[in-house]
């Protein structure tokens, strides 16, 4: 049995940014890209792609962006358009839990 970690994962970049941004709504392109691990360019693409889709919108307040994202979207794929964002998304997108305290016995 291999202990590496493939080089290859199960979500795509758009899926990642997607991710990040129902986690976080004010989120920065910096900080998405820095996330995902992708430039900046590249988000600001993928947001274009996902906000042209109807996946994400994009509200401007004052020098931020604030998105949003439509989880009752279709996945775009043949193979998965019966199913809704939601179905896959949905445990991705919400907040990360926080850590809690050890209790040491």
């Amino acid at each position: 049995m291999r202990d590496e970690t493939p080089d290859w994962t199960f979500l795509s970049n758009h899926s990642h940014v997607l991710v990040c941004v129902a986690q976080d709504p004010e989120v920065r392109v910096a900080d998405i890209a820095r996330r995902v691990g992708i430039g900046e360019r590249a988000v600001h693409r993928i947001l274009v792609d996902l906000e042209s889709a109807g996946y994400v919108t994009r509200r401007r307040e004052g020098r931020r962006n604030r998105y949003e994202v439509n989880l009752d979207r279709p996945l775009r794929h043949p193979l998965e358009a019966a199913h809704r964002i939601a179905e896959v998304f949905g445990p991705l997108t919400a907040p990360p839990p926080t850590e809690r305290p050890r209790r040491d016995a």
